[in-house]
């Protein structure tokens, strides 16, 4: 295994943290989001609206995730309004010196975050989530959990 991958598979986007935006909207991230971020990839991340929550994407695992779009996308039928959905949400955000990014007040509204927020490792990009929608969907998550039981056993987890 070369160096990068090597690197790529030791540091990923892991763990949940929470955190309250500032008075002007700005989010710290998390010190081991940023090694990350610095490590492997570049202090530049990609927002955007998802389902219940913003997602964070490194910017060349958002470029991976637009190409699939543009070239594998097409053939999903009525794919286009979740490509418009998701588009329409983008915004570049770069770490300031205090690794803090600014999430634009569109994108807050619309999930409905105000001041506390959890940040959630999802790998390869991470969650933003308005405090309170995250615990609705943890708990949930929590008391369907043996519905992951058949694919966690098919991937050998269990």
């Amino acid at each position: 295994m070369n160096l990068l991958k090597e690197k790529v598979a030791e540091l990923r986007f892991r763990s949940r943290s929470e955190h309250s935006l500032d008075s002007k909207g700005r989010l710290n991230i998390p010190s081991r989001f940023r090694e990350v971020l610095r490590e492997v990839y570049s202090e530049n991340i990609i927002i955007t609206n998802w389902s219940k929550s913003l997602k964070a994407f490194p910017v060349s695992e958002w470029e991976i995730l637009e190409e699939k779009l543009l070239n594998e996308g097409k053939t999903q039928p009525g794919f286009g309004d979740f490509v418009r959905y998701v588009i329409s949400g983008v915004t570049e955000c770069q770490l300031d010196k205090q690794g803090r990014i600014l999430l634009p007040p569109t994108l807050r509204s619309e999930f409905g975050i105000e001041k506390e927020v959890v940040l959630n490792g999802m790998l390869d990009h991470f969650e933003i989530w308005d405090k309170e929608a995250w615990q609705t969907e943890t708990s949930k998550t929590r008391k369907n959990f043996q519905n992951f039981e058949q694919g966690l056993s098919s991937l050998g987890i269990l």
